[in-house]
């Protein structure tokens, strides 16, 4: 069955929502698509405390946002697949219904990066995320003694939401060295990489040391002398000079062999621990999903500072494909606020182009202020170079936009 929209949404996380809720509230009939059974996406499982402004729930965020997407009528097409996007535009779902529209924003979110690690395969091994989804949105523990695996934004988040949540995590680890693994295995980029969330530090002295650790001569000598038994971030030891190298168990993991690792991340000779476990999660980064907008026949480049592969695409977050916008994590790894802001810039960009606003431009123009202000004040950013990584994206696409015409 063929059914017509002025905006097709894929996606129903924060940037998908907030555009749904600005393209609708400005008359526009549009139509969401997720393949979860609520909207939300990963907005529900976020809790986390801001410095300045106290507690970020996503889970009351993401109903705000659903009740008004229900206030407005739009329809959502939930636990349904997209199979296909097709010009101009066709939306070809799993359950045979085909959505056309002018205009379609791909706003898909990431995925989570693999660290294959010996025994990986064993229940009870999952990656970061489905702790978080297990803990913040399901109320279950992952498990009663959790081992973490890889240091990022994430990683230390969880392990935070994990404690709150009663569960002994006996610590965060690095990955063995392997080509996987990349910069995650290697103390002295992790150390660099500690200092650049100093101000996320959960007490003064952890800020202090933080800021003293943007020095390169100190980040050397802190992880020549970095305690072997680790640092305590929240209760939570923290091991820069030891790699989870295997994970054992019969029938599910039991136990995980940990080993000393030297500044650069390799073996060690000092005797192997093991240390008894029943979970274990894997936090190798976030990446973001660019499978649609491919089909779709958008232009992409890989820029390693937003996350790996994503579509090229201009100021109002529209791609080499016209009437194809982008937003979320499929522009680069940020964080929800930054998404939710992207969305409601392309829900403004489309209802100005559908003719349905007065003083377009001057609408335009306060949602990009909106965005660059979400992103300057951002407390979690995933990449430290991010900055770099957008001034990288708005160069190859002024080159394509100059090859097009």
């Amino acid at each position: 069955m063929l059914m017509k929209y002025d905006l097709v949404v894929i996606g129903a996380g924060p940037a998908g929502m907030g555009a749904a809720i600005i393209a609708a509230s400005h008359g526009a009939r549009v139509a969401l698509v997720d393949e979860n059974p609520v909207p939300g996406g990963k907005l529900r499982g976020q809790i986390y405390k801001e410095p300045k402004s106290g507690w970020w729930i996503g889970e009351k965020i993401a109903r705000n946002m659903e009740n008004k997407i229900k206030q407005l009528g739009v329809p959502c097409f939930l636990e349904c697949e997209v199979w296909g996007i097709y010009p101009k535009w066709k939306v070809m779902l799993n359950n045979g219904e085909q959505l056309e529209s002018d205009f379609v924003l791909i706003a898909t979110g990431a995925a989570e990066k693999a660290i294959p690690i010996p025994g990986w395969t064993k229940p009870g091994v999952m990656a970061i995320g489905a702790a978080q989804v297990l803990a913040n949105i399901q109320r279950v523990k992952p498990g009663n003694r959790v081992a973490i695996i890889g240091l990022d934004v994430l990683s230390l988040t969880i392990a935070y939401d994990l404690k709150m949540a009663g569960v002994d995590v006996v610590g965060i680890y690095l990955p063995p060295l392997n080509a996987f693994s990349s910069d995650k295995s290697n103390p002295l980029k992790m150390i660099a990489y500690l200092s650049s969330l100093s101000h996320l530090a959960p007490n003064p002295m952890l800020k202090l040391l933080g800021k003293i650790g943007q020095k390169e001569s100190v980040q050397k000598l802190g992880v020549n002398y970095y305690p072997p038994f680790g640092m305590r971030v929240w209760g939570i030891p923290l091991h820069l000079r030891k790699a989870v190298v295997e994970i054992t168990g019969n029938d599910i993991v039991e136990e995980i062999e940990i080993a000393t690792v030297d500044r650069n991340g390799q073996l060690g000779r000092k005797q192997e621990k093991r240390i008894s476990v029943d979970c274990v999660c894997i936090s190798g980064g976030l990446l973001p999903l660019v499978e649609l907008a491919s089909a779709a026949g958008c232009e992409c480049v890989h820029i390693e500072e937003l996350g790996g592969l994503i579509p090229l695409y201009n100021d109002q977050l529209e791609t080499t494909q016209s009437g194809v916008f982008v937003a979320g994590n499929s522009t680069g790894i940020e964080g929800a606020k930054v998404a939710m802001a992207q969305g409601e810039l392309v829900g403004t960009v489309i209802s100005d182009q559908i003719g349905l606003v007065k003083d377009g431009p001057e609408l335009i123009k306060k949602a990009k202020e909106k965005v660059s202000l979400e992103r300057k004040n951002a407390v979690i950013k995933f990449h430290p170079g991010l900055e770099n990584g957008r001034e990288k994206l708005e160069r190859l696409s002024r080159i394509s936009e100059v090859n097009h015409y």
